[in-house]
């Protein structure tokens, strides 16, 4: 059985043996502690993306630790695989790694002719949603302009308003560039909407390809409108991130969403592929909550190589005041076609006990309950006030005025009603 290959630090991705579970970045957590009939409300905070060691993801197996669990051929291989992000470019190439200050902050409002400089460099993996001020969205009136640099290099800037039915209106502006000899191009729209039905959207989409012959393309958008389910206001973010590199099989993409509205219901979730020559990788999660205390989370993540070596790992976790489960498997199969699994489960009753269950196809089982402490996330650790808080520019979008008799503004109601929106995403007007 061959083993996996390295993956080259430039690249961003690291594969490794691990029991621990990703969880987003966790800003501020507040979790939940059951124990009998006690609740008690405990703080976290963390400034960065941490692992989360499964509380009790088989802990009442017998054998003890889970690496002494792992049959002798799959001790030698990192088989049971978590993906996460370096912190570093996908490509490796002499611009990105050292980008100059006029490429990381070049003015917004330069002097006629001098041009936005060029920005060759590709986005950055496992990132997520930006918020807006970190795009620096910043519209221009009446622009069309472009020109020639020293270096032979050339570039335009242009914006514009389009108007349309129901109030509907359009600032954008466009930018871009490209080398002297066409081996690097870069593009760049920025935009607002807004229509008299309340909605109101902002967003970016950049593109580009460099000199080494790596490409990209990525989109990010915040939207606010009024669930038509609930009449609540409601904000959505996404972002959309995909590479190329140009000089071996490798490539990533990326399709990030958040939803919140004003009573506190919250939908998160990614999906991600990657790959690197002969090995692939993809990972989904998600996270629901009601904003009545009800908690839904999952993650699913696998990944291949071309030999035919394939393993994975996914867990789900429902939670409703301090009852709740918990259940996961952990496969790998071998280029032969030989496969082994772990599977585990917990049932927790709320009044201290927890019942622990399992199995593996190496013969393994087990079947207890213990007295354990239940924590779960009851709340999102980023909400409705925070996405509010971070959206100054999304809702200070100003719409066209209203003609006389054409009706009224719909109320976009922040908090006072209390029916539930319907699950699943919304239909926002297309860009």
């Amino acid at each position: 059985m061959a083993s996996t290959p390295a993956v080259p630090p430039a690249f961003g991705l690291r594969l490794w043996k691990s029991d621990v579970d990703f969880r987003p970045t966790a800003l501020l957590r507040r979790r939940v502690l059951i124990r009998g009939s006690d609740c008690r409300i405990l703080y976290c905070c963390s400034g960065k993306v941490v692992p989360i060691r499964r509380i009790a993801g088989g802990s009442g197996r017998k054998g003890g630790s889970n690496a002494e669990e792992w049959p002798i051929e799959l001790k030698k291989k990192s088989h049971k695989v978590r993906v996460q992000a370096a912190p570093a470019l996908p490509f490796a190439s002499s611009q990105s790694l050292n980008p100059s200050r006029q490429e990381k902050f070049f003015p917004r409002c330069t002097t006629r002719n001098s041009g936005p400089q060029s920005r060759d460099t590709p986005p950055k993996r496992d990132t997520g949603i930006a918020n807006e001020k970190d795009w620096g969205i910043s519209l221009s009136e009446h622009v069309n302009e472009s020109g020639t640099n020293v270096d032979g290099s050339s570039w335009y800037r242009e914006s514009g308003e389009d108007l349309g039915e129901n109030g509907f209106r359009c600032r954008w502006t466009k930018m871009g560039g490209k080398s002297d000899d066409g081996s690097s191009e870069w593009k760049e729209t920025w935009w607002e909407k807004s229509d008299w039905s309340g909605y109101k959207e902002l967003g970016v989409e950049k593109s580009g390809r460099n000199s080494q012959g790596d490409s990209w393309w990525e989109t990010w958008r915040e939207v606010l409108h009024q669930d038509e389910w609930s009449n609540l206001a409601r904000i959505e973010r996404s972002a959309q991130k995909q590479a190329k590199s140009g000089i071996e099989n490798a490539g990533w993409y990326e399709n990030w969403w958040e939803k919140y509205d004003a009573k506190g219901w919250t939908e998160k979730g990614a999906h991600k592929y990657g790959r690197l020559n002969e090995q692939s990788w993809w990972e989904k999660w998600g996270e629901h909550y009601d904003g009545r205390g009800s908690v839904l989370k999952w993650t699913d993540k696998w990944a291949e190589t071309e030999l035919g070596t394939k393993w994975g790992d996914k867990w789900e976790e429902k939670f409703f005041a301090g009852i709740g489960s918990r259940q996961g498997e952990t496969w790998h199969v071998s280029p032969v076609g030989e496969r082994w699994s772990r599977t585990w489960g917990e049932e927790h009753l709320g009044n201290g006990k927890v019942h622990k269950y399992g199995k593996s196809t190496t013969g393994e089982s087990w079947d207890i309950v213990v007295d354990e402490e239940t924590y779960y996330e009851g709340e999102p650790h980023y909400g409705w006030a925070d996405v509010v808080g971070d959206s100054s520019q999304l809702l200070s979008i100003q719409p066209q005025e209203k003609p006389p008799g054409q009706g009224v503004y719909p109320y976009l109601d922040f908090g006072s009603s209390s029916s539930p929106p319907k699950d699943g995403p919304s239909s926002p007007p297309s860009q």
